[in-house]
């Protein structure tokens, strides 16, 4: 049985489907593509580990860690991977992909060769479960609960229920952010949205880490992502944004402070419009080196923005160029010997990262570990990236042809 075939089985089995049958319905497909077993694994909120999402006949399975091991290149490359010759089969990896969104990865077990039709017809597969565990996650805790290594504190809960999925492509253009700590926040938060050919990203730091447990800044950065999700949707310009938030905020907490870096990107011209208001600037990243820091301030943080009128910088960008934004939990963090991890070292390890040609959610989620591993695992605050590549031109809305997606890679062989 072809790829979609097995697809239209797995979607007329799929209506009434929760979460817990999603094991006993990748088991079932498996002969359908050859295969005597599909196990699905889904990464924790840190992106360390890869965790077995069993029930039914699914076999039992260990978690793999990211780092060092087959599925973990399957998931950090975004591209199929064959293991080693295990007693029952070939071990085939698919990363699980919702859209540019790494889920996790799909073990397949093949007892004949691995030739490129059949990893076709798994990758078929494996993109419809991730589709499955996107959709059937809105409904129920056993994904969440799964992907959780330790508790989540009650302000972590709020803030990210809020943000968007990590990564997002159109083909011309990838965003991706990463919030560290996942599971204890104190005030961090980004957002972004394509509407069009514009692309909007902003990333928000809000004063009062730690105090009340962190609730205070987690509800000033709630209303800041309201306030910036309603100007948006609403069609308002990007001084007219900030002015929007900056109101929103001070009318709940006047003396509540968010610094924020408010972009548009436009798509078809490159151009990157950006306000930053009390934030660090953000560097645009061209041909392996930084060729700019953007100015900041150039607004005062939200709350403030009534005495002083924004100002918006341009800067154009060539197809290719890497936009690095951040707050300052990333370039303030101290190693234990009090050495801060400075803006020297976060552009240097970004440009090492985007030179190793690695897809750009695991550059974003490389630099937020390096952060980590400074500091012994011990954040002193948040530390948030959003990277936005612009890989080329978009074309004119009349042109409908979509660009290939970037888990259509050809699979690496590995014995």
């Amino acid at each position: 049985m072809s790829g979609i075939e097995a697809l239209g089985r797995l979607l007329r089995q799929s209506h009434h489907a929760r979460p817990d049958d999603l094991p006993q319905m990748a088991m079932r497909a498996a002969p359908l593509v050859g295969a005597t077993a599909m196990v699905l694994y889904l990464v924790d909120h840190r992106q360390r580990e890869l965790l077995p999402l069993v029930g039914g006949d699914a076999p039992a399975r260990e978690s793999f860690l990211v780092d060092g091991t087959f599925a973990g290149r399957a998931f950090t490359t975004v591209t199929a991977c064959v293991s080693d010759t295990e007693a029952d089969g070939v071990r085939l990896w698919l990363p699980l992909i919702n859209g540019a969104e790494r889920l996790g990865v799909l073990e397949v077990v093949l007892a004949g060769p691995v030739v490129e039709p059949v990893v076709e017809d798994c990758a078929t597969v494996a993109a419809l479960l991730a589709e499955l565990l996107v959709t059937r996650d809105l409904y129920s805790d056993t994904i969440e609960r799964l992907r959780r290594r330790e508790p989540m504190r009650l302000a972590a809960e709020m803030l990210r229920a809020q943000l968007p999925p990590l990564t997002f492509s159109t083909g011309h253009l990838m965003i991706s952010g990463v919030l560290e700590p996942c599971y204890d926040v104190g005030g961090d938060a980004f957002d972004y949205a394509v509407n069009g050919d514009i692309a909007h990203l902003a990333l928000f730091d809000a004063v009062g880490h730690g105090s009340a447990g962190g609730m205070r800044a987690v509800m000033l950065a709630s209303l800041a992502l309201a306030a910036y999700r309603n100007a948006r949707r609403a069609g308002f310009d990007l001084v007219g944004t900030y002015h929007h938030i900056d109101r929103a905020v001070h009318d709940h907490d006047r003396r509540g402070l968010i610094t924020a870096a408010l972009a548009e990107l436009d798509q078809r011209t490159g151009v990157l419009r950006v306000i930053s208001a009390g934030h660090p600037g953000g560097v645009v990243i061209r041909h392996g080196k930084a060729v700019k820091v953007l100015p900041t301030p150039t607004a005062l943080p939200v709350a403030l923005g009534h005495h002083r009128p924004p100002v918006v910088v341009e800067e154009s960008l060539e197809p290719g160029d890497h936009v690095l934004l951040y707050t300052d939990g990333i370039i303030e963090a101290r190693s234990a010997k009090g050495v801060s991890f400075g803006i020297d070292r976060l552009v240097d390890f970004t440009v090492k990262a985007i030179a190793d040609r690695l897809p750009l959610p695991e550059t974003a989620r490389r630099l937020v570990h390096a952060i980590l591993d400074h500091q012994e695992d011990h954040l002193q605050d948040d530390a948030t990236v959003l990277l936005a590549q612009w890989i080329s031109p978009a074309p004119a809305r009349s042109d409908t042809e979509l660009p290939e997606a970037p888990n259509r890679a050809p699979h690496d062989v590995a014995g």
